[in-house]
């Protein structure tokens, strides 16, 4: 198969992405988040083949993304007033809304779950597809399952490339994390996936709000709600270590760090570190790459994939990354990072 690469600013790459989705077909595209990997959500056969060319478990369900809110009814029932009131809040953006799902719905989207996954994307380009192709379109990350998640076009030609029919680009996505998910079917909104909606956010605008278990605590036995609740996700390939001090000593960390490299390097491996901007200068490492300061948590959110796929480029043996568990998005990136460290933490 060879892939189609163009332009999100050319509106005819719109109607022929569009036309691959009406035919079955496979379209990665952006999003205020990361790129996503588009199929008709209401064909079975088009959302298997989402499965097939990430190597993603066909339990692991798919998030349906919308252009219009009235859709919600068409694929979802027992929408609640707090259902409602969060998309009236957060949609257009990255939020992502769990409902029982309609008959409508496929198995082979949803996991085998009796739920949907739903959002509605602002990114200007994933809003015209979905228009242009008039389908809803099933999309979880334009990555081979495990690896770091794309934010930008090159990181999904990377996984992607003669695996599916076509990519946009529409440029460096402005998130860099994926849109929390909130499970709408108890009483209580639940929290299955941390991400730029925080839990103090949501809880403005419908009250009280709980966090899935499954975040902390992650079980291997668990079947999944949500995307990236039960696979290790966003994983390099070199052995990725997250040092975090217990009590705040951020020398600690520092110097704990610059031990593993010392003791890894000596014995010939290939390191690299993931700094904040305010310790980059304090480690002895050729191989260092700064996320950002640790007051601007939505500049680590952006760049924490791209610096794992970079450390992938430099073919690092093992990565040591400082904590950034600070701010209002410390517990989505921490979630990420964890994730891609298969829980591999050291505290100091």
């Amino acid at each position: 198969m060879k892939t189609i690469f163009k332009s999100g600013e050319n509106a005819d790459a719109i109607k022929q992405a569009a036309a691959i989705l009406q035919n079955g077909g496979l379209v990665a595209f952006p999003t205020e988040t990361v790129y996503g990997l588009g199929a008709d959500a209401l064909n079975a056969e088009a959302a298997a083949k989402i499965y097939a060319a990430k190597g993603r478990p066909s339990d692991n369900p798919l998030i349906v993304h919308i252009a219009d809110k009235n859709a919600v009814y068409e694929l979802a029932y027992n929408v609640s007033e707090k259902a409602v009131m969060l998309m009236e809040a957060f949609w257009p953006g990255p939020l992502t809304i769990i409902l029982p799902k309609k008959n409508i719905v496929p198995y082979g989207t949803t996991g085998g779950l009796n739920t949907v996954a739903i959002r509605m994307p602002s990114h200007p380009v994933a809003l015209s597809l979905i228009k242009e192709s008039g389908v809803y379109i099933a999309a979880p990350s334009a990555n081979t399952s495990g690896r770091p998640s794309p934010t930008n076009a090159e990181h999904v030609k990377e996984d992607m490339d003669g695996r599916i029919d076509m990519i946009i680009d529409g440029g460096a996505v402005g998130i860099g994390i994926e849109s929390t998910i909130v499970d709408m079917t108890g009483e209580i909104p639940t929290i299955l996936r941390p991400g730029f909606v925080t839990k103090k956010m949501l809880e403005d605008i419908v009250g009280p709000v709980t966090t899935d278990k499954a975040i902390v605590c992650p079980d291997a036995a668990y079947k999944p709600k949500a995307p990236g609740m039960k696979y290790t996700h966003y994983a390099p390939k070199g052995e990725l270590t997250i040092v975090e001090s217990i009590t705040n000593d951020n020398t600690a960390v520092i110097d704990k760090i610059n031990s593993l490299v010392k003791e890894k390097t000596n014995a010939g491996h290939n390191v690299a570190i993931i700094s904040s901007e305010e310790n980059s200068g304090k480690y002895n490492c050729k191989n260092i790459f700064i996320a950002g300061s640790v007051s601007k948590d939505e500049t680590v959110a952006a760049r924490i994939y791209g610096i794992l796929r970079q450390c992938d480029d430099i073919s690092a043996d093992f990565i040591f990354s400082e904590a950034f568990d600070k701010g209002a998005l410390g517990s989505a990136i921490m979630n990420r990072l964890l994730k891609a460290a298969g829980q591999r933490i050291i505290n100091v």
